[in-house]
């Protein structure tokens, strides 16, 4: 059954179908800062948190589902930050839409649909086509975090990022079940009550490494953004 739309009438969230291609995310900020992307913003917890503890970080959070929009509008709302902007829309086709080169300081990816049948995986986000994308769109030294509670997909995560040329990985392990100071959402406390474990990765893009736009691979079109958002 399509679950109702509820409608998003919050300053903190974007309809990104009424913005241009290419628009410079920055301008829809107070002001121009670094930029931070949290793909899978579900409703708010982690990305509360990450903007009070960088308030001169500027935040895109996105988020396929409509209502888990809402709520982090709802969040964001009720505090002080100025800092997060919220937009329903998939994180690959923003990135086409309005990706230019080295534009992120931080990529997170917080506990995304593991796709657990293995006919499914296919259907996983971070795959070898969207860690190059991510390279491209990443500053030197910007970080990307990857956060799963599937060890199946941490390993093959760990996998992929082991030789994909331009990450160098910042732990001494392939993932830790711990990471200072990063916030932990609802879903992860939940997890973690419970006694099982969360795994964290924290990669960096490698100063020397380039990607010419010539050498991007096509945006592939994310499944659930060819069989959900037909609904907006």
């Amino acid at each position: 059954m399509t679950q109702r739309k509820i409608e998003i009438t919050s300053p903190t969230f974007v309809d990104a179908n009424q913005l241009p291609p290419q628009y410079d995310l920055n301008l829809l900020f107070p002001s121009a800062q670094p930029l931070a992307l949290e793909i899978g913003c579900g409703v708010g917890d982690f990305m509360l948190q990450r903007a009070t503890q960088q308030p001169q970080t500027n935040f895109i959070a996105i988020d396929i589902y409509n209502k888990g929009c809402y709520k982090t509008c709802n969040r964001i709302d009720d505090s002080t930050l100025t800092n997060v902007r919220v937009m329903r829309m998939e994180a690959r086709y923003l990135l086409s839409q309005f990706g230019c080169a080295d534009m992120l300081d931080a990529i997170y990816i917080n506990c995304p649909d593991p796709w657990p049948k293995k006919r499914h995986r296919s259907r996983r986000l971070v795959n070898d086509t969207f860690l190059t994308q991510i390279l491209y769109y990443l500053k030197p030294q910007g970080d990307l975090y990857f956060i799963t509670d599937v060890e199946n997909y941490a390993q093959q995560v760990a996998e992929l990022l082991a030789v994909a040329p331009g990450f160098i990985n910042q732990l001494p392990t392939e993932y830790t079940h711990h990471l200072d100071g990063y916030p932990l959402s609802k879903y992860m406390r939940r997890f973690l009550v419970q006694g099982l474990p969360i795994f964290f990765q924290h990669y960096r893009r490698r100063d020397d490494f380039r990607l010419e736009q010539s050498m991007l691979p096509a945006t592939q079109m994310g499944f659930r953004n060819r069989h959900t958002l037909e609904s907006r």
